[in-house]
């Protein structure tokens, strides 16, 4: 409609401008009259002018609609600066395009801002670069397991794990790898999924990072468990009944040696030499079966000390503070620490630092790890056992026990949370797994960093 007005309006305009050429013309030629035809004449240039310029009007407002949609550039408004109904209608088709386009831009802008509070708030870190490295996108969840505040090339990642980098530089589309690294004494063991896709001619790789360490704790802690559980039932079930059928077979027999002392006296002496050897035989079945009872009662007690790892009693949270914890910990284990010449030393950051937990559970795990510390210790020429609390970087919360011990090889350090497993002649293997379900339990972990015959530092992280 707006440019069959134009059309029409051009043809009106032609038709009135030659009509004038032809007016001016006839008179120059047929007529003596000097000022019409200079009227005409000016009137001949006036309409050429207003032709040019209606056309010019038309073709800047056409040229400067496409370069706001060239250039997305939405602002622009088209009012009639020349009068005429033909204006009007081609201004308000522009502006209505204009507006068209500038509502899908908005709707375009909020989705945009709906998926990216979408993709910062997911749980699971995510990560996209291109071939050469280069991240456009790193959300909250990997900033925090990553431990940094922007990234610009995963080459940077470099300072938190060298193997992260070559995982990442080199896990494939629908690869799925798992990669274990320690960064500030804690272990990760990160799940990484990655898929790719072709956006403005440049290749990405999109990558899921997620720490499932926790996960796998969790699991190999209820697997003990339910080991234990079968263990310690069926050897129970087993050992009871050994330790009664043991202790009133003990008891007939005393009762028979008793009555067999009292009629000894009765007897001719061929009977006196045929009771002895049975007598022999009686003393030796009671010490058979005096020793299957305290076996057996030893190994209930055995059992019954496995059977804590599944009777952890839920947390009671208090806020207690750290200093306090330290100090009643080092009166403990004062006289210890003064026999074996220890330096015991404690530092926490803040001075005042206070944390929301089971005083006597960690204070329990705590009492292990030093226990554990002052067997490593020993024979070292300054032995040096160091308490320590503070906050990282994470804001998470810290507790460390440190030694100067004998270490743990890297190839135990592993193991050393797995029930019944110990390095010690003496120990029983319970303690560190007892202190994980601890952790557990506080929703936290223990992990373990050591360099043998320098330094061992075990990690509550809170």
């Amino acid at each position: 409609m707006v440019l069959k007005r134009f059309s029409v309006v051009v043809v009106i305009r032609t038709a009135l401008l030659c009509i004038s050429v032809f007016l001016l013309i006839y008179l120059l030629t047929d007529t003596s009259f000097v000022a019409t035809p200079f009227i005409v004449a000016l009137l001949v240039l006036g309409q050429i002018y207003l032709l040019v310029q209606y056309v010019q009007k038309t073709n800047r407002d056409i040229a400067r609609f496409f370069d706001s949609i060239r250039y997305s550039d939405f602002s622009q408004s088209f009012r009639p600066t020349v009068k005429g109904s033909s204006f009007e209608e081609l201004n308000n088709a522009l502006s209505q395009v204009i507006e068209q386009f500038r509502k899908t831009r908005g709707e375009k802008e909020e989705q945009y801002r709906y998926l990216q509070i979408v993709v910062q708030h997911v749980g699971i870190g995510l990560m996209a670069f291109t071939e050469d490295g280069k991240v456009e996108l790193i959300n909250t969840a990997a900033k925090k397991l990553l431990r940094v505040n922007n990234v610009q090339n995963i080459s940077e990642l470099g300072a938190t794990s060298t193997p992260l980098v070559k995982a990442l530089d080199g896990i494939k589309a629908g690869e799925n790898l798992l990669v274990k690294f320690v960064s500030d004494n804690e272990l990760f063991q990160v799940s990484i999924y990655a898929t790719e896709f072709k956006m403005q001619g440049n290749q990405y790789k999109l990558v899921s990072l997620a720490n499932i360490q926790n996960e796998l704790e969790e699991r190999e802690m209820q697997a003990w468990q339910n080991l234990i559980r079968v263990l310690t039932h069926e050897i129970m079930n087993s050992v009871t009944p050994i330790i009664s059928l043991s202790s009133t077979a003990s008891s007939l027999l005393d009762g028979i040696m008793t009555d067999g002392g009292r009629n000894s006296t009765d007897t001719s002496v061929l009977n006196t030499e045929r009771a002895e050897p049975a007598a022999d035989s009686l003393n030796d079945v009671k010490g058979a079966l005096d020793t299957i009872s305290k076996r057996s009662q030893g190994l209930l007690h055995f059992v019954d000390d496995y059977r804590n790892l599944t009777r952890i009693p839920a947390p009671n949270f208090q806020t207690v503070g750290m200093a306090e914890l330290f100090d009643r910990i080092q009166k403990l284990f004062a006289d210890r620490f003064e026999k074996w010449g220890i330096e015991c030393s404690a530092a926490i950051s803040p001075p005042e630092l206070e944390l929301t937990l089971d005083p006597d559970l960690i204070e329990q795990v705590l009492i292990n790890l030093i226990m554990n510390s002052i067997g490593a210790v020993s024979g070292t020429v300054h032995p040096e056992i160091r308490l320590s609390a503070r906050t990282d970087r994470r804001g998470g919360t810290l507790i460390q026990v440190t030694d100067n011990g004998h270490g743990i090889p890297e190839e135990l350090q592993e193991k050393i949370f797995i029930p019944f497993f110990t390095t010690r002649k003496e120990g029983s293997g319970i303690g560190l797994s007892l202190s994980r379900q601890i952790m557990r339990a506080h929703k936290g972990s223990i992990t373990v960093t050591s360099v043998p015959e320098k330094e061992t530092t075990f990690t509550l992280r809170l």
